[in-house]
């Protein structure tokens, strides 16, 4: 992560810290020692930051058996331990980016107005700096504009984009996109589906249609479903993910508009209650504004 995202990705905490890291820091100020009540008002302020149960459930666990085994009973002395629980919570297995060095399919899916057009955008052009042959699809046929949107963004991005006329099916947008990247033996083909959680019958018919073409024309072909999340919506975005996850199996999550929300402990929360890595991360809405997840980076963004 470079230094100048890191530091807008420490400026867009700003509120997030506000909250969390605030509250915690009152909590070890409020309390002269390490017990029952001191342990409950912790846990109400990772919740009410936007942590989740779960993950706060994962994390207290941890402090109170440290704690424990250390002999610990000044409040301060927990604060870094914290800090480790939660590090720990959010790391990523090595083999999580493994897919940018073979050829690879990546589906790209999400309720509309999350940013997931423009992440498709910013991802493309992430993978061309890093010296991949690109090209994207626009399966989103349903939305108006929702093509020309995607041109404007592969257009900066300075990739090729296979589309089809408005109304169309998306399924023959996937095989004129197959058939593109075939032929000019393309590194990572992006493509960006239409969001429709309300209909989740005929989301689920079409994700299916277009997965069994991928399956039958590129069967040894790395396939990745990344789901976008907006950062401000907090505990809505876990359950826009778990219906999601009940139509494709989600191998990452993209985390946008982290720049200026209060809710960016909902990082920690999606990768504990879903299981599924958030692999990029938004800021802004510069070409440049998404990058690769640290999570050692992100919790020292938080509490700096």
């Amino acid at each position: 992560m470079a230094n100048g995202f890191f530091a807008r990705l420490s400026n867009g905490l700003t509120k997030t810290k506000e909250g969390v890291v605030k509250g915690i820091n009152n909590v070890l100020s409020n309390f002269s020692t390490v017990d029952e009540d001191f342990y409950e008002e912790l846990e109400e302020t990772l919740i009410m930051g936007d942590i989740g149960v779960n993950a706060t459930s994962r994390i207290m666990d941890k402090l109170r058996e440290q704690v424990r085994d250390n002999h610990i009973t000044d409040t301060w002395a927990c604060k870094t331990l914290l800090i480790s629980n939660i590090r720990e919570q959010m790391k990523t297995d090595e083999d999580t980016y493994d897919f940018e060095n073979d050829k690879a399919v990546i589906f790209v899916i999400g309720v509309n107005g999350v940013g997931k057009t423009t992440s498709v955008g910013k991802l493309a052009a992430l993978y061309r700096r890093k010296g991949k042959k690109v090209l994207v699809a626009a399966a989103d046929t349903y939305r108006a504009g929702a093509t020309e949107q995607l041109r404007q963004w592969t257009e900066r991005a300075e990739v090729p984009l296979i589309a089809g006329k408005e109304g169309a099916d998306p399924a023959s947008v996937i095989y004129d996109a197959v058939a593109a990247f075939r032929s000019r033996d393309c590194d990572i083909l992006m493509i960006d589906t239409a969001g429709r959680l309300h209909n989740k019958k005929n989301l689920m018919e079409e994700l299916a249609k277009m997965n069994r073409i991928l399956d039958k024309e590129l069967p040894d072909i790395h396939r990745e479903n990344f789901i976008v999340l907006d950062g401000t919506t907090g505990q809505n975005a876990i359950s826009q993910a778990r219906e999601f996850g009940e139509v494709a199996n989600l191998t990452g999550i993209v985390l946008t508009k982290l720049d200026g929300t209060a809710k960016g402990g909902i990082a920690v929360a999606i990768v504990s209650e879903l299981n599924v890595p958030v692999k990029y991360i938004g800021v802004g809405e510069g070409l440049e504004d998404l990058e690769r997840f640290e999570s050692d980076q992100f919790v020292d963004a938080l509490f700096s």
